[in-house]
């Protein structure tokens, strides 16, 4: 029998809660109770967005997601001396460095550790004193992980939002070579002691070829599941998520037929 793979897990993006309650100002919708909807549906994680220019999760979310979600934080930020300082204060179990500009409307690719050797280095380890996991999020690049594991990182997260692109755009060759840039960056990433994740742009049908990456530890999702909230709801968007997610991984682990 082959060994099983681990379990996958789900970790779940609130920052889009927020992003409707800023829209017109005051407190809803909130997006910790989001949290603890997801938390009660079966999500392993929550990860929020930190943004250098709030415009979706602020400072008091993460402050309440902290003290209010047993589910383990994942916050994502950018890689300044404001945001190592709340994450020092805060100290969530995990943080996730990401590539932040201004203009973009999410984030468009992995962050460039090549270039950035020696300050995030000194960056990763500020952070790992306080007891943090420092997740770096990157494109599926040999250099870049390869960099990622030289520089300390626990764990990368591989940018899926190109391969999402190209499902959409049907170019099935581009799909075939996209997914096996995801592949092949799992297993390098693996062979270093990395731990895996991945995430962006994944939806109950993209999600399925990633989540068969043995490899992948969890993924990441966030936009499309609070956007299929609005019309069925956190807990069932969560629950079908995290059942497909499942079935992929006992589909992998299933002795082909004699």
């Amino acid at each position: 029998m082959k060994p099983l793979l681990n379990e996958l897990r789900l970790g779940v993006n609130i920052d889009h809660v927020a992003t409707i309650r800023n829209a017109r100002g005051g407190i809803h919708p909130d997006p910790v109770r989001a949290a603890l909807m997801a938390a009660d549906a079966g999500a392993d994680g929550i990860t929020a967005h930190l943004r250098e220019d709030r415009r979706h999760i602020s400072d008091d979310d993460i402050a309440r997601l902290r003290s209010n979600v047993a589910l383990p934080l994942n916050l994502e930020m950018a890689a300044t001396e404001e945001m190592l300082a709340i994450a020092l204060r805060h100290i969530p179990n995990a943080v996730c460095l990401v590539p932040e500009k201004r203009q973009e409307l999410t984030t468009e690719g992995g962050l460039n550790i090549y270039r950035n050797k020696k300050y995030l280095h000194d960056f990763i380890q500020a952070l790992k004193a306080a007891g943090t996991r420092v997740s770096l999020f990157i494109d599926p690049s040999g250099k870049q992980i390869e960099a990622a594991a030289e520089i300390g990182a626990d764990i990368v997260e591989l940018h899926t939002g190109r391969y999402c692109e190209v499902v959409l755009g049907a170019d099935r060759k581009e799909e075939a070579r996209e997914l096996k840039r995801l592949v092949e960056g799992a297993t390098f990433a693996a062979g270093f002691g990395l731990e895996v994740h991945a995430g962006h742009g994944l939806d109950f049908e993209t999600v399925k070829p990633v989540a068969a990456i043995p490899e992948l530890v969890e993924l990441n999702i966030g936009h499309f599941l609070i956007g299929e909230a609005i019309f069925i709801g956190m807990e069932a968007v969560v629950t079908d998520m995290r059942k497909i997610m499942h079935e992929v991984r006992l589909g992998v682990n299933a002795e082909p037929t004699p």
